[in-house]
C-alpha cells in the first residue's frame, strides 16, 4: 500500500509539516497489515513548477512525478495552513492540476494549521468540499491544530482517531470478530446506509448499520411495542 502526505507548509521547518507527519506516524502506527510505502509532497519545493504548469499546460518533471504519486496512492493525507480563512493558494494550485478523476473514490485525510482556533472550521468550510468535489472519500474526522493546540491531549486525540479511520479504509480486508456480525467495511456503507441508521463511526468498532425497523422499534414506548 502507498501513502502520500501532501504538504502545503511554506517554512522550514512548519507547523504544517509537523502536523503532517504526526498524522503520517498515526496512520502507519495502526495500519491493519503490513507497512506501507510513505511519500511526502512539499508544495514548497514544487512551487514553480506549478505555476510553469498554469502558464504552459505541462508539468515538469519533478511535478509530473508528484502528481504520478497522488493519483497512484492507496491513500491520501492533505495538509495545509490557513490563509485569508481558507486553504493556501499554493495548495490549492497543485489540486487544481491534478487530473480530474485522479483522486476518485480515495481516501483523504484532511487538515489545517492556524494560529488561532478561529479558523478551526476551514477544513468543513473549504477543504472538505474541495475534495469531496475531486469526488474523493474525505474521511469524517479533519483536524485543525491552532498554535495553542500543540502539546494538548485533544490534538493528539483527534490525531490519533484520524489516522485509524485512514489506515481502516486503505486495509485491503477487515476482519470482523464473531460478536459483531452487522459491522460494514467502507465499501458497503454506501449502499446499506440507504435502508439503515449508521449508529457507530468508531475506528475500533467499524461502522455499524441497523436497520431503520429495529431503531424504530427500540424508540417507541412499552405500550406500544
Amino acid at each position: 500500500m502507498k501513502l502520500v502526505v501532501v504538504s502545503a507548509g511554506l517554512s522550514s521547518p512548519s507547523s504544517t509539516r509537523l502536523l503532517a507527519d504526526r498524522l503520517t506516524a498515526a496512520t502507519l502506527h495502526q495500519m491493519a497489515a503490513g507497512d506501507a510505502e510513505v511519500e511526502v509532497v512539499e508544495l514548497r519545493d514544487l512551487a514553480t513548477e506549478i505555476a510553469q504548469h498554469f502558464v504552459t499546460g505541462f508539468p515538469p518533471a519533478r511535478l509530473a512525478a508528484a502528481l504520478d504519486a497522488v493519483a497512484a496512492a492507496d491513500g491520501l493525507i492533505a495538509v495545509t495552513p490557513v490563509f485569508a480563512a481558507s486553504y493556501s493558494g499554493l495548495f490549492k494550485s497543485f489540486f487544481d492540476v491534478i487530473d480530474k478523476d485522479a483522486l476518485t473514490g480515495k481516501p483523504v485525510l484532511v487538515a489545517a494549521t492556524g494560529g488561532t482556533a478561529r479558523h478551526s472550521l476551514v477544513t468543513e468550510h473549504a477543504l472538505r468540499p474541495l475534495f469531496t468535489y475531486l469526488r474523493a472519500l474525505v474521511l469524517p474526522t479533519a483536524v485543525y491544530a491552532a498554535s495553542e493546540d500543540w502539546g494538548e491531549e485533544g490534538l493528539a486525540a483527534r490525531i490519533t482517531r484520524a489516522g485509524g479511520e485512514l489506515a481502516r479504509f486503505m486495509a485491503p480486508t477487515v476482519t470482523v470478530p464473531d460478536s459483531a456480525p452487522d459491522v460494514d467495511t467502507a465499501a458497503a456503507i454506501a449502499p446499506r446506509s440507504l435502508h439503515g441508521a449508521i449508529t457507530s463511526v468508531d475506528p475500533a468498532d467499524g461502522f455499524q448499520v441497523v436497520p431503520f425497523e429495529q431503531r424504530l422499534a427500540s424508540l417507541r414506548p412499552a405500550d406500544e411495542a
